[in-house]
């Protein structure tokens, strides 16, 4: 079974560390699938990686186009995805099943610490994967760097 990254976000913002993500993601060659929890959200995602620097364009778009399937990162509130994606990034709370991380090169689970919901739901979320067999490790921003907390 595959391992799920959790990266708790202290310091930094999901629009900051998301294009972080993707770029690393889209250097390795890899397809992304965003899976968020609420349509509003992900349009104001999707808002701000448009906004991004012009070095930095991560071609993307929201799920439900006519060009789904050609999305190099396609950002949706769906369990499936169109553009068969290599990486499945969960944020807001979408969730993710221990059955998913093989079907995936890279999972990773991005959530904010300044929320008491999204914490527990973390927590939920660490607990059900580990408990079902699968590897887990948590990294959280330390001084402005990532550094990993635990794995199991």
């Amino acid at each position: 079974m595959g391992t799920a990254f959790f990266y708790h976000l202290t310091c930094s913002p999901l629009e900051t560390v998301l294009p972080m993500l993707l770029e690393k993601s889209r250097a390795n060659g890899w397809r992304v699938v965003v899976r968020g929890t609420e349509a509003k959200h992900l349009e104001w995602l999707d808002e701000k990686l448009w906004l991004g620097p012009d070095d930095g364009f991560l071609p993307h778009g929201l799920a439900g186009g006519e060009h789904d399937a050609m999305q190099p990162i396609l950002l949706t509130d769906q369990k499936t995805a169109a553009n068969q994606p290599d990486v499945l990034i969960s944020v807001a709370g979408a969730d993710v099943l221990a059955g998913e991380l093989d079907e995936f090169e890279r999972v990773s689970i991005i959530f904010d610490g300044n929320d008491e919901n999204s914490l527990n739901h973390a927590r939920e979320q660490w607990k059900s994967l580990v408990d079902s067999g699968a590897s887990a490790q948590y990294w959280a921003q330390d001084d402005g760097r990532w550094v990993k907390k635990a794995e199991r």
